[in-house]
């Protein structure tokens, strides 16, 4: 099986929202994690409703913040969009999503991230 991480600096919210729906439409396929350079107490919580509201998962009870170094090495690592500070993990294969961090914005806002990750994820099960 293909091991995917989803990497950006707090992993708290697009990366543990990423490692969700992997989890949830391609876990067939991957072996999905996420992790960050910096962990937050707590995985972002309108993150956690929505993921809840729209999928299902209850992301809380399978998921918690992360570093790079707590999960294993991995074939594919996807940055969300965080630039400079952009942690390094090696890998066979990396691309950056370049997504906004919708954190203290309004559901509108997440859901728009939520439904690009969704694509995105499927696009690449669909490649492999």
């Amino acid at each position: 099986m293909i091991k995917i991480a989803f990497i950006c600096v707090h992993n708290s919210c697009r990366s543990q929202m990423a490692e969700a729906l992997c989890r949830h439409l391609a876990g067939d396929v991957f072996e999905c994690y996420s992790a960050g350079t910096e962990t937050k107490p707590q995985i972002n919580q309108d993150a956690v409703r929505l993921i809840k509201e729209l999928y299902d998962i209850d992301m809380e009870k399978t998921q918690y913040s992360k570093l790079l170094s707590d999960i294993p090495p991995v074939d594919i690592v996807i940055t969300m969009g965080c630039n400079v500070e952009c942690p390094n993990l090696p890998c066979k294969h990396r691309e950056d999503w370049g997504l906004e961090d919708p954190s203290g914005k309004s559901d509108e806002e997440f859901i728009k991230v939520i439904k690009a990750i969704e694509e995105k994820v499927l696009e690449m099960k669909n490649k492999l």
